[in-house]
This record gives C-alpha cells, structure tokens and sequence, in this order.
C-alpha cells in the first residue's frame, strides 16, 4: 500500500480500516472493538493510522516521531507511550497480532486488512432526514421551559374543516396516518437527542496531563505518613513546573478511596491523561519507592520502577522518578529538567529534609501547640543544613501563625527574624515571598505584602498561597468580593485543600454571608474531620447565626479531638449566655492556662467573673491581664479593630475611662468584625454610664448580624436597662448540654 493512499483491501470509500475484530475509521476519527468504541489518546491514534497506511513495512521510529510529533525535542518515550496505549485499545497480546517492534529500529503493522463491509443500499435515516420530515410548520415541539399547556400550531391544512381532497377517504385516511408516522419521527427524533445528552461520560485528554496521587506509606510505622505524603507533595510541586505538562491539583487519599483506585475514573474526575503513585517503605537508613505511571484511558501501567536506595539518595530517587514520568509524556528542555531536579533537591542532607517535612506536617495540621512544634523541627533542619531556606521560610510562616491565632505578640518578632533570615538565603524562593508576604499582612503593611504576594505568584507552586494572601488582604481593606474571587482562584488549583474552604468561609463570613461560611467550614471539616480548629470556628459560626445547639454538637466534636484554648472559650461563652457563670469561669480559667499569651480568654474570664455578684471583685485582676497583653499585640498590629475595641473595654473596668474612649474611637475608623466591635463599645459606653451612645452601638450590632442571644444574655447590658431583664432559663433559645470533661 502505497503511504499517500487512502484507499486498500481493508477500506472502502472513506478511509477505514477493518482487521480482526477493530474497526478504524480515519475521517470519524474513531476506532472500535466488537462494536464497542475504543477511546485512545490522538498523537495514539496517528500512530495508528501512520502505520495502517504503510501496513507490513517497518517504519523507522523516527519517522512516527517526524509524522505525528513534528520531532520537536521529542523523545522516544512518548512514542513507547503511545505504542503501549495502541497494543492495550487493540487487545494485541504478549505475542503481537497487530504491531511489531523492531528494537531500537522502529514498527510495523503486521495485522490481516479486512475488506469493509458494504454499505446497505437502504441505509436507514438519520437524525438530519427525520428533522426534515418532522417539519416544524406541521408539528410544534415544545423549546426547555415552555408552557406546553398553551395550544399548539398547526399548518393550515390541520385548520380546514374539509379535506383538501373532498370525497376522498383513502387521501384523508393517508394524511392522518402520515401526521401520525410525523409524529412518531419527532418522537424517535427527541429520543435520539436524549440518549446523546445522556450518553456515558468518556473524555479524551489531548494535552500531556498527570496527576500525582498520595504515597502509600507500608512502612511498619505508621507515623512515617508524613514522610511518603510530603514526598508525594514535592513531586507533583516539582511537575506542576513543567512547561507543557499540565498537573492535577493534589487529592486526599480519601478521594482515591471513593473511586476504589481505579485509574479510568481517576483520569475522568481529574481531567488528566495519566496518574503517578507510589509506596514508600522506610527501615532505619533505607527506603524503597514503587512508583508507576499508569494510563487513564485503558487502565494500562505505562511503566513502572523499583528504587530500593540508602535514604540519602531519596532526592535523586525522586529526580529519577520524575523525569521517567515527565519524559513518557512531553520533551524535557535541559532548564526545565534542571529546574525540576532543583525543586525535588531543597538540601542535600537527607536529615534535614526529614525534619523539614516533620515541621510541615505539624504546621498544616494546626491546634494547640502546632506552631511551636512545627518551628521546633524546622530548626532542627536548619541545625542539619544551616543554609536550607524553605526550613527559614517555614519558620516565618508558622510564627506568623502563633501570632494570628493566638494573638501572641512576642511570635511576631521572632517572625520578622526568620524572613529576614530567609530572605537573605534565596528571596527568589516562592516559599520565602509567601512567608514575607504573610509577615507584611500581620503587620498591617499591606503594600508591602501585595508586592510579596505578587513575587510568589511567578511560582506554581506558590501560586494558591499566593492567592490567599492576596485574599486576606483585600478582605481586611473591606473588598470582600474580590478576597472571595481570589480564593475561588485557590481553590481552582486546589480543590481538596481544607485550608482554602476555612479562609473562604471566613471571608465570608466578613461580608455577612454565614450561610456561605457555614457551608465553607463544613467542607473543611468534611476534608479535614480530625481538626480541631476547623469544627470550633463552625461552632462559633454556628453560635453567631444563632444556632446554639449545632454550635455546642461542633464544640463537643472540636474538645473530643483536642481540648484547645479557642475551644474551651467558645464553650465558655455558650455557658455564659446561658447563665451558667461558674462553669464559664472554669472553662475560660482553662483556656488562659492554654494560651496564657492570647488577651482573648483572660478578656472572657473578666465578663464572667464581672457576671456574678459573687466573684466581681475578682474580675479586675483578669481584666488587668487581659489589657496587658492586648496593648502588645495591638503595638504590633494597630489596626486590629476588634482588638482596639476589646482594649477598650478592659480599661473601662479598669477605671481608665479616658483611654477607654481613645481606643473606642480608633476602633470605630477601622474595617473588621462591624458585630464585635459595636458590641465591645456598647458595653463600654454602658459601664462609663453613656446609655444613649450605648444603645446606638448596640442598634448597630444587631444590624451587623448580632444574635440575639449574645444580646439579651449580656449582663452589662441589662443592667444598664438597655434590654429587658429576665431570668437564666430563657437566657438562650436552646439548651446547652453538660460541659465536657476536662483533660
């Protein structure tokens, strides 16, 4: 057959290919087996048609590559790739029926051409022939949500009161049995455009793609989780960078689970070509990787490696098994080989790289002490290897957490050293703009922090955390649209990152949507159901719509976990609403134990001592605290205006009503939580005996979405008639159960 031929013994008319029981259909671009279409990839399927168009002559490897891939810095494992793809949608076995392989030359179709069958000279009509037949100027079909019960069009000769033809019953008879064979083609015509609607998904990938799927972990110990999941992430960051190659965003294992590891339903729900996974077993100073590449469309393993290698080779390892990946899918260009191989080396010390993914794992997982302890292996790795920037990075990031979550002043100093530390090691590091950037946002410099942001954006590995940072400061200069984009932006490149939904449901939280921001948390609790931090911030979204009970079901769930302090003192709060003071002292009293640095708690523990006539005297001295360590934080962050307006109120108790009014002001000129605010300040103005001003920032915390509870369960309020008084039991619109035992 000549190679510029279209037609051979196994086509007729068209360009089709019969052989076996395969059907190849060059201009339908389509092949099928035993009837059943057979779905290839399409560089696969010009491979196909290269050969059927030469079939029985070797065609050298080159040759396909020059055809099908214009040989632009190609290499030969895309077209293995393709050749395994082929063999697999054929069925061609071990012992090839179909395609030859002449090692290291080329291949050669080697299959029997079939003669095509014969067209039926009475084909039946298609789609287009009933359209035409059904015209629409005898038969009316209804568009999508039109009101089929409105009388329906009819040509003028269904409108005559005689036939057009008098006399003549075998014409009339014709007529309606021709409306009636019109209708039934619509019929047919409906169904046919149903079953194509409904018809199975079946994508085909045109472009490189991947997905990087959670290490598996067969380690006797399972505490080395962390260590075959942070491999698993530096692999598909150091994919992510390959020009050409687009990589799924990360997965849980939970969702691998739920498709019970099937490739093909990996590939369609992930909109890629291939994935890669791997187990990782590590004993003392060795550890052996299993990895294989394998192919969506088929469920083929394209190839697959064992690398058993002393621990201190698990970076070249890794380079290895990246590059095999890369080069069966695209042509890697020497940079971006190098650049790949520099992202899966952060350090040469396999010590250091351990505790740096120790102190990772630590840092995403969050509660109470996470911080520190996640700063404490990120040291460790710095002791390690004194010049490994990303630990520096990691250690900036997580005190700027310390200082975010528990409002600990003296962490954000040790911040600002870490990323000036880091900085100096590589400030091109993607790492290091999202820390500097993070360090810039908690100080209120949001200039600055942009242009950070802004740096670490140019990095797809940065990217999403580039993005929140983004959000979170648009969010806290009152743009919450724009935080709430940004973060659908995050999402995008991370669907299944808990962290993402927690930040987006705060945002919206911000802009007053709770039921978007309940919606949120419990997404984040669903992706993340052991985190402590996630199920109390829904309780305290839960309390704030107004739903105490859900609220107290999330507490509960939350101290289960881990009794953390901002646990202990939302739950405090709830007995406070109820009236239950004592139980709130004791919860808040073990909060402060908790977070002795945070003034929150120690603010809580003053409002329920100051409740009950018999501790009030006692209040002072956690007031006294509280505004000690606010006034800290707030030198670090001015313009926190709920923390202003907590100052605020502490000095009011404290007799220092002047400094009182300062920082009530100043709160008032700031964007934050409008509800806290006003409430913090309506409770200041009553205890400095200002009623008229109080009940103006009481108005304008029920506007900004106060429940009510908080409102008419607050003792400075009542006291100061600013709403009506009334006894403990009808404190809260829902029961409060027992407080929890303590840990």
């Amino acid at each position: 057959m000549e190679s510029d031929s279209g037609t051979n013994a196994g086509t007729q008319g068209a360009e089709r290919y019969r052989f076996g029981d395969i059907v190849v259909d060059a201009v339908a671009y389509t092949i099928s087996r035993n009837g059943q279409p057979v779905a290839v990839e399409p560089k696969a399927f010009s491979v196909l048609l290269a050969l059927l168009r030469r079939a029985g002559q070797l065609i050298p490897r080159d040759d396909l590559l020059d055809a099908v891939w214009g040989h632009r810095h190609v290499t030969p494992g895309v077209l293995t790739r393709a050749i395994a793809q082929l063999r697999t949608a054929l069925g061609d076995r071990a012992e090839p029926h179909y395609i030859q392989t002449q090692h290291a030359v080329g291949y050669r179709f080697i299959g029997v051409l079939q003669p095509d069958e014969a067209v039926p000279a009475t084909a039946p009509p298609n789609a287009e022939e009933l359209v035409q037949e059904a015209s629409v100027s005898s038969v009316h079909v209804p568009a999508a949500g039109e009101n089929t019960s409105d009388p329906v069009p009819v040509s003028e000769e269904a409108r005559s009161p005689e036939p057009a033809y008098a006399g003549s019953e075998r014409r009339g008879a014709h007529r309606f049995w021709r409306w009636q064979w019109t209708a039934f083609a619509v019929l047919m015509l409906a169904l046919v455009i149903w079953a194509w609607q409904h018809r199975p998904t079946q994508v085909r990938v045109s472009e490189p793609s991947i997905a990087v799927l959670p290490f598996t972990n067969l380690s006797e110990n399972r505490d080395n989780d962390y260590f075959a999941e942070g491999l698993a992430a530096e692999m598909h960051d150091a994919l992510a960078g390959v020009q050409g190659l687009k990589v799924a965003a990360q997965v849980s294992p939970a969702t691998v689970l739920k498709q019970g590891g099937d490739v093909k339903a990996l590939g369609v729900l992930l909109g890629v070509a291939t994935v890669l996974d791997a187990s990782v077993r590590r004993e003392g100073q060795r550890v052996r990787i299993n990895a294989r590449l394998s192919d969506c469309a088929t469920g083929y393993i394209l190839w697959t490696r064992s690398y058993d290698r002393q621990l201190s080779e698990v970076f070249d390892t890794q380079v290895e098994i990246a590059d095999e990946a890369v080069r069966s899918l695209i042509a890697v260009l020497p940079k971006q080989s190098e650049a790949m191989a520099r992202r899966l080396t952060p350090t040469r010390n396999a010590a250091a790289f351990d505790a740096y993914l120790r102190g990772l794992q630590q840092l995403l997982a969050g509660g109470e002490g996470s911080e520190a302890k996640a700063v404490g292996f990120f040291d460790s790795a710095l002791k390690a290897d004194s010049g490994f920037a990303r630990a520096q990075a990691g250690i900036c990031r997580s005190e700027v957490a310390a200082f975010r979550h528990r409002h600990d002043a003296s962490a954000f100093e040790r911040a600002r050293d870490a990323c000036t530390r880091a900085g100096k090691m590589d400030e091109g590091l993607g790492e290091v703009s999202v820390a500097l950037g993070d360090l810039y946002q908690a100080h209120g410099e949001s200039g600055k922090a942009v242009e950070a942001y802004t740096r670490a954006e140019s990095d797809p590995v940065s990217r999403p955390s580039a993005y929140m940072g983004l959000a979170m400061v648009h969010a806290e200069q009152g743009d919450h649209e724009r935080a709430l984009a940004l973060s659908r932006a995050a999402l995008a490149l991370r669907p299944a990152d808990a962290r993402i939904f927690a930040y987006s449901g705060y945002y919206s939280y911000l802009a007053g949507r709770s039921q978007e921001a309940i919606a949120a948390y419990r997404k984040a609790v669903e992706l993340k159901p052991d985190d402590a931090i996630y199920w109390n911030t829904l309780a305290a979204l839960y309390v704030g719509a107004g739903d105490n009970a859900a609220g107290m079901r999330a507490l509960e769930r939350s101290i289960a976990i881990e009794p953390g302090s901002e646990a202990l003192t939302n739950l405090g709060e709830l007995k406070y609403q109820a009236g239950d003071y004592a139980a709130a002292v004791d919860l808040h009293t073990r909060a402060t134990t908790l977070a002795p640095a945070d003034y929150l708690p120690w603010g809580n523990l003053g409002n329920a001592l100051l409740a009950d006539p018999a501790t009030a005297d006692k209040a002072g001295a956690a007031f006294q605290q509280a505004a000690k360590l606010a006034q800290g934080y707030i030198a670090t962050r001015p313009a926190d205006g709920t923390a202003l307006a907590a100052q605020g109120w502490f000095l009011a108790n404290l007799g220092r009503a002047g400094e009182a009014r300062e920082m009530l002001m100043r709160s008032e000129q700031l964007k934050g939580e409008q509800a806290e605010i006003a409430l913090y300040n309506a409770q200041t103005f009553a205890l400095l005996g200002d009623t008229e001003a109080a009940r103006a920032r009481l108005q304008a915390a029920r506007a900004a979405g106060l429940p009510e509870t908080r409102v008419v369960s607050n003792t400075v309020l009542r006291r100061a008639g600013l709403v009506p008084d009334r006894t403990r039991a009808d404190a809260v619109q829902n029961t409060v159960p027992s407080t929890p035992g303590k840990s």
